[in-house]
């Protein structure tokens, strides 16, 4: 049998996540994300995908410690941010920056505590070269802040609001995991050479970098800045759709129905609703978008993916379009190191076939 780019092959057995498009369910540990993401922290979440079970009080206040303490780059590593060119991207700067993480006494940490480090670290190496392509002065990390909220804090050196902490945290969470998409197969390919989580992480972050997997949303940027306001949400999709545009952030090419996280970012949003303009624009233009394809495009289920509220809560919180695929990785490297250890703990290397379809002499 020949599936081109492996698609429908089940490569391996998980107990970490499950995506069905036909029902439009994600669930994280066999557990609806609906159902984890309102009531349970990105610390909480990654907890739960690293060891299949939440932690108790001690686990968590441990992993927290552990976190705080991942926060701090060595010497070696800040130094390396340091002195790359203003000019690399940050997705390459983050790759260098994650696989100099190869020193002994990492290496030596068991591969769970190696994920606590990675993951507590990537927010930190985004920020740091980010404010260095921009002439900032580096910020230092917060202890007495979230995961998530000193994210922020290192980016803009400037306290988070509320309002924008839950909404990039929710997005993060909905985000760290996805069954077997291209980043977390490659990060599982790589793990399963016996090679190291360092060499893993680096090739999902190699994966994540290509438009067709971690593309930043911005053509959905686009689309909410030129509506502006919600007094133009009306004429300018039905300008879009009369030129036959298509209109980013709607369908999606696994959910055939609604995208769960989808339906938890916009919850989210509503419930924000009056304290933060985009958001409030976002939440009003969705509907009316939603009416407007059922008219112009009958017979097609055209529902909101998660990049149409990504990109409105990334417009929210100013986070610029560079940044956007850097913050999905932040997320998704909990989904990858879960695999990783996942993969190590039952590993088989990959080894698919190849069919031979040139000339022969």
């Amino acid at each position: 049998m020949f599936n081109r780019g492996l698609k429908d092959v089940v490569a391996v057995h998980t107990k970490i996540a499950s995506v069905d498009g036909e029902l439009g369910e994600l669930r994280y540990r066999g557990i609806l994300v609906g159902e984890l993401v309102p009531d349970h922290s990105f610390e909480e979440l990654a907890y739960l995908l690293w060891h299949g079970k939440f932690p108790d009080e001690e686990e968590l206040n441990s992993l927290k410690s552990k976190m705080r303490a991942g926060r701090r780059l060595p010497q070696h590593i800040a130094s390396i941010i340091d002195i790359l060119p203003k000019d690399i991207p940050l997705m390459d700067a983050i790759r260098t920056a994650i696989s100099a993480y190869g020193q002994v006494e990492f290496k030596q940490k068991p591969i769970d505590e190696q994920a606590i480090v990675l993951t507590a670290a990537l927010p930190v190496i985004i920020a740091r070269h980010y404010r260095n392509v921009n002439q900032l002065p580096i910020v230092e990390p917060d202890e007495n802040l979230s995961h998530t909220a000193n994210f922020l804090w290192m980016l803009n050196y400037e306290k988070p609001t509320d309002v924008h902490v839950e909404a990039l945290e929710t997005y993060l969470k909905l985000t760290m995991e996805h069954g077997m998409n291209a980043s977390t197969f490659a990060g599982r390919v790589t793990i399963s050479t016996e090679s190291d989580l360092t060499a893993a992480v680096t090739s999902a972050l190699g994966t994540m970098k290509g438009p067709l997997h971690g593309g930043a949303p911005s053509g959905v940027i686009d689309l909410l800045e030129e509506i502006g306001t919600q007094n133009n949400i009306r004429p300018v999709i039905e300008q879009r759709l009369k030129n036959g545009e298509r209109i980013m952030g709607f369908g999606h090419r696994v959910y055939k129905t609604e995208d769960p996280r989808s339906i938890l970012l916009r919850k989210k949003c509503e419930s924000m609703a009056g304290k933060d303009e985009w958001l409030d624009l976002a939440t009003t233009a969705e509907k009316e978008i939603i009416d407007l394809l059922k008219t112009y495009k009958p017979g097609r289920e055209l529902y909101t993916n998660v990049e149409y509220y990504a990109a409105a809560i990334m417009r929210a919180i100013n986070m610029p379009p560079e940044l956007f695929t850097p913050a999905f990785s932040a997320a998704r490297i909990v989904g990858w190191t879960a695999h990783a250890i996942e993969q190590q703990g039952d590993n088989t290397i990959f080894r698919p076939q190849s069919l031979y379809v040139g000339n022969k002499f």
